[in-house]
C-alpha cells in the first residue's frame, strides 16, 4: 500500500543515492525519527532483508492466519452499526497495489496464486516492488496512509497527499513496532523528505501496471461478481448469514461477529457501520482498518483473480461469470459426486488445482466432501443446486 506525499520540508539529511537502483542502506545516514521500540540497526535490517530472500514462498504466509489457531478478530455490532453496513463501490486502485505487494510475499493462495508470482518476478517488477516491500509485510498490513479508498489512481494520491505529518509518523511507527525493520526509506519518509516521496512514487507507478492496471477489468468483475453472490446469500440468510459467510470459520456470539485472524483484536466500529470490498487477488484473512470515510474491511472474493477470464471474452454463462469457467464447471460436475481425481480427469486440469476449486466450493457452502477409504468424492449442497438452477442473479 503505497502513496506519495507533495511536503517535502524536512530537516533530515539528503538520503543516500544508487543511481537508479534506489537507496543505498548506510548506518548513520538518517536520525533515528521512530519511536524507540521501532528502531532496527541497518545491519539488522540487511540481515532480515536476505533471511527473507532465503525464506521459501511457502514458509512466508503467516501461520497464525490459518483459522483453527485460537487468535480472532472481534467485531462488537451495535443495532446501528448493522445498519450501516455496506459494500464498497468498487475496487480501490490503492488497496488493490498493497494487496497485490503482500500476496506476492506470501505462499497461500493455491497453484493459481502460485503461477501469478511467477508471471510477475520479472527483473523490472521486482525491482519496482522491491521499496514497496519496506512498507507492506506479507499480512497485508501496511500503512493506512498510503492506501486510502478512491475510485481511481489520481483521486487515491490527491488523498494521501492530504495526510498529515502526524498520520505519516504514526502508521510507520505502528508497521515498524508490529515488526517490519526502519530502514533508511522510512525514517526520511517520516521526515517528509522530498527525495524518499519521489522515489516512492516512481516505484508505485512503475508497480502498478503490472500489478494492477493489467488486471483491473478481471478485478472488477470479480468485485461485481462477489457483490452478486453475497446479496443472494443475504436474501436467503439475511445479513448475519451473509456476514458470517464472508470468511470460512466465522460465527456470531450475540451482536459480535468473530472471524478467524493472525491476532486476537477487538474493534468497534462505534455507529459508523462497516464498508466491505472483496478482492480477488487477496487469500489472506480479512483486514480491517479505520479511514476518514468510516471502517473498512477487505476480504477474499469469492473467485480469486487467477482463476477469473477477461470480461470480454466470457460465456454467455452467468454461473461462469460469477465463479470463473473452470470452478463453475467443477461445481456443475458435483452433481455426479466425483472424487478429485476424476474432476481433474474430466476437465484436464491437475489434481492439484481441481483439489483447490473443490476447496473453494466447500469455503462458499456450494459442496460438501466426504471421504470414503482412499477416494475423497464432493457432492453439490442444497445452495449449490438452488444456484445451479436460478444463476447468480435469480
Amino acid at each position: 500500500m503505497v502513496g506519495l506525499l507533495s511536503d517535502g520540508r524536512t530537516g533530515a539529511r539528503p538520503l543516500p543515492r544508487r543511481g537508479r537502483g534506489g537507496y543505498r542502506r548506510t548506518a548513520g545516514a538518517a536520525p533515528a525519527i521512530l519511536s524507540a521500540e521501532a528502531e532496527t540497526s541497518e545491519a539488522e535490517t540487511s540481515e532480515a532483508e536476505t533471511s527473507e530472500a532465503e525464506t521459501s514462498e511457502a514458509e512466508t504466509s503467516e501461520a497464525a492466519e490459518i483459522p483453527g489457531r485460537g487468535t480472532v478478530l472481534r467485531i462488537h455490532f451495535t443495532a446501528e452499526d448493522l445498519l450501516s453496513v455496506r459494500f464498497a463501490d468498487g475496487p480501490a486502485p490503492l488497496l488493490e497495489l498493497g494487496l497485490a505487494v503482500a500476496m506476492l510475499q506470501r505462499g497461500d493462495g493455491g497453484p493459481g496464486f502460485t503461477r501469478w508470482r511467477r508471471s510477475l518476478s520479472t527483473a523490472r517488477t521486482r525491482a519496482a516492488v522491491a521499496p514497496l516491500r519496506q512498507l507492506v509485510p506479507p499480512t497485508g498490513a501496511g500503512p493506512l496512509f498510503l492506501d486510502p479508498p478512491s475510485a481511481d489512481l489520481d483521486q487515491g494520491m490527491d488523498l494521501v497527499r492530504r495526510s498529515t505529518a502526524t498520520q505519516v509518523r504514526t502508521e510507520l511507527t505502528r508497521i515498524t513496532t508490529a515488526g517490519l525493520p526502519a530502514t533508511t526509506l522510512l525514517r526520511h519518509l517520516a521526515h517528509q523528505d522530498r527525495d524518499a516521496w519521489q522515489y516512492l512514487e516512481r516505484a508505485m507507478r512503475s508497480a502498478y501496471p503490472a500489478l494492477v492496471g493489467t488486471a483491473w477489468p478481471r478485478l472488477r468483475a470479480g468485485f461485481d461478481n462477489d457483490l452478486a453472490w453475497r446479496g443472494r446469500i443475504q436474501r436467503e440468510r439475511g445479513l448475519r448469514g451473509m456476514l458470517a459467510g464472508l470468511y470460512p470459520g466465522s460465527r456470531w456470539r450475540g451482536s459480535t461477529l468473530e472471524i478467524p485472524a493472525g491476532r486476537e483484536l477487538d474493534v468497534r466500529p462505534d455507529g459508523a457501520g462497516l464498508v466491505l470490498m472483496p478482492s480477488a487477488q487477496w487469500a489472506g484473512g480479512p483486514l480491517v482498518g479505520r479511514y476518514p470515510q468510516g471502517m473498512l474491511m477487505v476480504y477474499p472474493a469469492l473467485t480469486p483473480l487467477p482463476f477469473l477470464g477477461e470480461p470480454a471474452s466470457a460465456p454467455d454463462d452467468p454461473l461462469a461469470a460469477l465463479l470463473g469457467r473452470t470452478r463453475a464447471a467443477v461445481l456443475r460436475l458435483t452433481s455426479r459426486e466425483p472424487t478429485t481425481s476424476q474432476l481433474a480427469e474430466l476437465l484436464g486440469i491437475s489434481l492439484a488445482s481441481a483439489s483447490e476449486h473443490a476447496r473453494a466450493l466447500r469455503r462458499a457452502g456450494l459442496v460438501a466432501t466426504v471421504r470414503s477409504g482412499r477416494a475423497v468424492h464432493h457432492s453439490c449442497t442444497g445452495l449449490g443446486h438452488r444456484l445451479l438452477a436460478a444463476g447468480p442473479d435469480g
